[in-house]
């Protein structure tokens, strides 16, 4: 299992293969998706990659969490994510991942947060066909009708699927096959739509129910940016 991304949707548009079809795309901008820390099974009991996203400015970072980014010598990020990956996928830390960390063709299995849709009656949330039209019913067509019984149960159970707020939750859409990447603008393309609004914060990971293909570079593709030699730093000095 290896290593998933964070990204930030950019919105959608579509672009056009030889036959001339088109194909509606999703663009996920990544943005110095860095991993920050190693989590590994003798001090943690699981192996994991802590990765960020972004950039932060320092004073909007608590001090604890600058002396954090200082250890592993990365900038202050945005957003950080945690993902579960194989002890033989580890990435180092400081290691940059680049949009070709996928290759095109591959399905993808993309998480984000919903949108937003305020309070919701039972139609709209859970797709409830109402009550009738005419037979006693009157100004409440569209209400829910009985919650639960009189004396048994005596009362409504939990989880109950009611009217009430609807959207602002995890959602993940699998299988979304990844139609071109350019690395040098951070650009991942994915087929269809992506939960969320756009600069929304997205989770990319390797299909989990579809095979990865042959070619898909493994742990994975990343850029490691080299410090300067001592004595170059001191020329500088």
């Amino acid at each position: 299992m290896r290593s998933g991304v964070i990204a930030q949707k950019v919105g959608m548009t579509r672009v056009f293969t030889d036959a001339g079809d088109h194909v509606p795309v999703t663009v996920l901008r990544m943005d110095g998706c860095q991993v920050v820390a190693h989590r590994t099974m003798d001090k943690n009991g699981y192996t994991a990659l802590q990765l960020g996203f972004g950039r932060a400015k320092p004073n909007n970072v608590p001090k604890a969490e600058r002396e954090r980014f200082a250890i592993a010598k990365v900038e202050p990020k945005m957003r950080i994510e945690e993902f579960r990956v194989a002890d033989d996928k580890m990435l180092p830390v400081g290691a940059e991942i680049t949009a070709d960390h996928f290759v095109v063709g591959q399905f993808v299995d993309v998480s984000g947060t919903s949108l937003g849709k305020g309070f919701a009656g039972p139609m709209k949330r859970w797709n409830f066909r109402g009550l009738r039209a005419t037979h006693g019913v009157s100004v409440s067509h569209r209400s829910h009708g009985s919650t639960g019984g009189r004396q048994d149960p005596g009362k409504t159970f939990k989880n109950k699927k009611m009217a009430g707020h609807m959207g602002v939750e995890t959602v993940t859409t699998l299988n979304l096959r990844v139609v071109r990447t350019d690395v040098a603008r951070g650009l991942i393309l994915v087929e269809g739509s992506v939960p969320g609004f756009a600069g929304g914060y997205i989770r990319i990971r390797d299909a989990v129910k579809k095979a990865l293909p042959k070619d898909v570079p493994n742990p994975g593709k990343f850029r490691v940016k080299e410090e300067p030699a001592p004595a170059a730093a001191a020329k500088e000095g």
